[in-house]
């Protein structure tokens, strides 16, 4: 190896050390390709982490029953709710927080961090209240069969009456982002994943004095890991030495930092609440197909949630860039960094592709023996991976609207995409039509190739760069 490439490999892993232990960074200027690194790789690991954990639950999981397999992807699909809310407002903390940092004004961040936490709190009180009471009905509502209700119903019942671990755990860490502490960000969620993947087991099968508590072992394990990592968010809010530093003064209501979150928030939420209701509504007609074809594309999900997350992750990168550059009134160097993410994505996603491509039916014999359940998961992994590198751009592109607090764009391109579009073809190929479960994964490969044309387009305007929050 010539000296030159050693220094290549030295410097690279030089920088990727940087950027996991969290080095301050001014983002607003130097490299960009630097920043982009610096903040994606932290957000990339985060991510892998996350669905690196979705992986083994749903392994573990799918030793018990066909039926547990299914209730994790009937409740997840209701879940999606909270995750609009939760990821709407986190949409809202990362942009003025961002957007604050850039101006460097501390305060100003300290006081936005401390009013999305608030209203994280009263929304997941709420949630909690109807998991806890109705989880039989959430189920039945969205097409489960009566034994798979009984024996899932603890499941749905745990996750969603403890929401609030999972919510906190969206808004903090988006906090972390905006500031540009990607890393606290990603250590908190391997500490809150790390602890998921160790209990999983004990709780689903037994070990010593804790019962085998079956699909419910998986909530409850997931209950327990996210707890203890907002524990230690909290605790670095308080008394780390990040960005965002929050002391008791801050624990007050401030009603004009609380409105401008909530104007934000808003467009996020029905942004991403479009998104998911579309994909609760997908859940509804495959449940059509019985619990069988059901499991493969809950599996199916969870392998795909192994790559997206990582290009989220970038995403997220984006968004940050975004939002710190144009409090810095750097609005040129904002859209390159958009784009130079959108092509790192877009390569990542493309390799990734036709990796799905040749060994969808190999990846679901790992987590299935069932020829039915394969070979629907196989199909669904195929035909959306066709359009992975369309979702490199059109993720990037989205949140970095989001990222500068123009979240009413992204709502509108979700409208059109998924309620307009996506679910119309979906129950017309699917159940008018019967090409059966085909239709739906080509609804939602088409529904995204849309929303990348139309956010280029659209951000190519550059009204977003002129958005005030």
């Amino acid at each position: 190896m010539s000296s030159n490439n050693q220094n290549i490999i030295k410097k690279s892993f030089s920088l990727f050390l940087e950027a996991i232990t969290g080095k301050q960074k001014d983002f607003t200027s130097g490299s960009i390709r630097r920043a982009v690194f610096m903040l994606s790789i932290p957000m990339i690991l985060e991510m892998m982490m996350e669905s690196i954990f979705a992986i083994v639950d749903i392994w573990y999981v799918s030793q018990v029953s066909e039926n547990a397999v299914a209730t994790i992807g009937l409740t997840e699909s209701v879940l999606t709710l909270v995750y609009a809310v939760a990821i709407g407002l986190s949409m809202a903390a990362t942009a003025v927080v961002a957007r604050r940092t850039g101006e460097k004004d501390a305060e100003g961040a300290n006081k936005a961090a401390a009013q999305v936490i608030f209203l994280g709190i009263f929304i997941s009180l709420v949630i909690s209240a109807i998991g806890i009471i109705y989880p039989k009905e959430i189920l039945s509502l969205m097409g489960g069969e009566a034994d798979l209700i009984e024996e899932g119903f603890g499941y749905t019942q745990v996750l969603l009456g403890g929401n609030m671990t999972v919510m906190l755990l969206f808004l903090i860490n988006a906090i972390f982002r905006g500031a540009g502490n990607a890393s606290i960000a990603m250590w908190t969620l391997i500490l809150s994943n790390g602890l998921n993947i160790i209990l999983d087991p004990m709780f689903i099968f037994g070990f010593g004095p804790i019962p085998a508590y079956g699909v419910e072992g998986a909530a409850i394990a997931t209950t327990i890991g996210r707890g203890t990592a907002v524990v230690a968010q909290l605790i670095i809010l308080f008394f780390g030495a990040g960005k965002i530093k929050l002391a008791l003064k801050h624990l007050v209501i401030h009603v004009s930092v609380m409105l401008n979150l909530i104007k934000v928030s808003i467009g996020g939420i029905f942004q991403f609440f479009i998104a998911t209701a579309s994909w609760v509504f997908l859940m509804r007609i495959m449940s059509e197909f019985g619990s069988e074809v059901l499991a493969g594309y809950t599996i199916a999900i969870r392998i795909m949630m192994f790559t997206l997350m990582p290009a989220w992750g970038m995403s997220n990168a984006a968004a940050t860039l975004v939002g710190q550059n144009l409090g810095a009134q750097k609005p040129d160097r904002a859209e390159s960094s958009v784009w130079k993410t959108g092509k790192y994505c877009a390569i990542f996603m493309g390799a990734v592709s036709l990796f799905y491509i040749f060994f969808a039916p190999t990846l679901l014999g790992i987590f299935s023996s069932n020829s039915v359940v394969i070979e629907n998961g196989a199909l669904c992994l195929q035909i959306i991976a066709a359009g992975y590198i369309f979702y490199a751009y059109g993720m990037v592109i989205i949140q970095s609207f989001n990222g500068s607090g123009d979240t009413k764009t992204p709502t509108w391109i979700n409208f059109i995409c998924f309620f307009l579009f996506q679910l119309p073809f979906a129950y017309l190929m699917a159940m008018t039509l019967d090409f059966g479960p085909v239709g739906v994964f080509w609804a939602i490969t088409l529904a995204e190739v849309m929303i990348a044309i139309i956010g280029i387009i659209w951000f190519k305007k550059g009204k977003w760069k002129t958005v005030q929050v």
